[in-house]
């Protein structure tokens, strides 16, 4: 597997054809194939067709048609009749904001089949039987149940919200999520947010961006793991869809999940955590206050797409649609938007230089001081 963006990027064949990239999502039941044009050149079913539907119950004007029977292949296992959704255009553009080619996303399915070890660090996904699996035990590791509803796993943890208040909240396990740790504030009237907050853009859905703010919760502790002073979104009670249904407080995505060799055992319904060598990273957030969007057949152009106002960006004197050429005298096609991510997220007070193309063509330099605000 690949870790791009903090999000996992796992290779599949369909029908024999491929390999095709896929997001490893367990926040998502059923798995989506996003560009209808891939599911074409695969002379996919068309089924039953559905209209999805956006935050709130908004209409987003998107179809979606079921496609059954397709066979799924990754190294070692074969799933002989899987069924997808096609979405009838490509909104999410999952391939700009990764960096790479994404084709769609891979849920829940693999989960319910295998227990699923998730090694971060050494870039591997292993996949046993659950019939045969032997846990591993001792101090160094976590078990945390899971509840399984409606696809997906769900657990408790105690969070420090405050100095005074604790709780324990009912979190989604969302391995699709890049961030740490997401609350919705309107899921209960003891969660309050924090004081000290950033407005930002959470990230983007079906029906747009996601707003909302960022702050930090004191403490969150899986197990006998705590983990101080966590990055927390805070996303508008308007732009996320309340599952009424399975009623939850928030999710743990996988900014969080990667500081643990993580095991996910659908089938024992647990949810296994050992401390890898990043158990002890801080928290950043993007301290440039700009979100860039990647281009090209490679992959190697970025456009502006976003600007904070009041961030460091802005005041540099960014704009939208710009196109980065270059940072600190480097190319910036010698760079992955993953890499460029990191280098946005590296270190309060670093300074960068930077060459943009306007899109009337006018070319132009300015220099961006990264700050930490929150």
């Amino acid at each position: 597997m690949q870790l791009q963006r903090n999000l996992l990027v796992v290779n599949a064949w369909l029908n024999g054809y491929g390999p095709f990239n896929f997001l490893l999502d367990t926040g998502v039941s059923t798995s989506i194939i996003t560009s209808p044009a891939l599911a074409d050149s695969l002379g996919l079913s068309h089924g039953e067709r559905f209209r999805v539907v956006g935050a709130g119950g908004s209409d987003t004007g998107l179809l979606a048609y079921q496609s059954d029977n397709v066979q799924v292949t990754m190294p070692g296992i074969i799933a002989p009749r899987m069924s997808w959704l096609v979405l009838s255009e490509d909104v999410l553009n999952l391939s700009g904001y990764v960096g790479i080619p994404i084709h769609g996303i891979l849920g829940s399915e693999l989960f319910r089949s295998f227990v699923v070890t998730l090694k971060p660090e050494a870039g591997h996904l292993l996949l046993n039987d659950s019939a045969t699996y032997r846990a591993p035990k001792g101090r160094k590791w976590a078990n945390i149940p899971l509840s399984l509803e409606r696809g997906k796993a769900y657990f408790t943890a105690p969070v420090q919200l405050s100095d005074s208040v604790n709780m324990s909240l009912k979190l989604v396990l969302d391995t699709g999520a890049s961030h740490a740790l997401s609350l919705e504030l309107d899921s209960d009237p003891r969660l309050v947010g924090p004081a000290k907050r950033l407005p930002t853009d959470l990230g983007r859905g079906l029906t747009g961006i996601v707003q909302g703010y960022l702050g930090r919760v004191p403490r969150l502790q899986l197990g006998h793991f705590q983990l101080p002073s966590v990055l927390t979104s805070y996303p508008n009670s308007g732009d996320v869809h309340q599952r009424i249904d399975v009623p939850r407080n928030g999710n743990v995505g996988y900014e969080l999940l990667k500081r643990f060799l993580l095991v996910i055992d659908y089938p024992h319904r647990r949810m296994l955590l050992r401390p890898n060598t990043h158990f002890r990273d801080a928290f950043e957030h993007d301290m440039s206050g700009m979100e860039l969007l990647a281009t090209g057949p490679d992959y190697r152009r970025f456009l502006v797409l976003r600007v904070m106002p009041d961030s460091p960006a802005a005041v540099a004197g960014l704009e939208i649609d710009e196109e980065l050429l270059s940072i600190n005298f480097l190319p910036v096609s010698v760079f992955t938007l993953t890499q460029l991510s990191h280098m946005l997220h590296s270190q309060d007070g670093r300074t960068l230089l930077l060459l943009l193309r306007r899109p009337n063509g006018e070319l132009h330099s300015t220099t961006i001081r990264l700050k930490r605000q929150i």
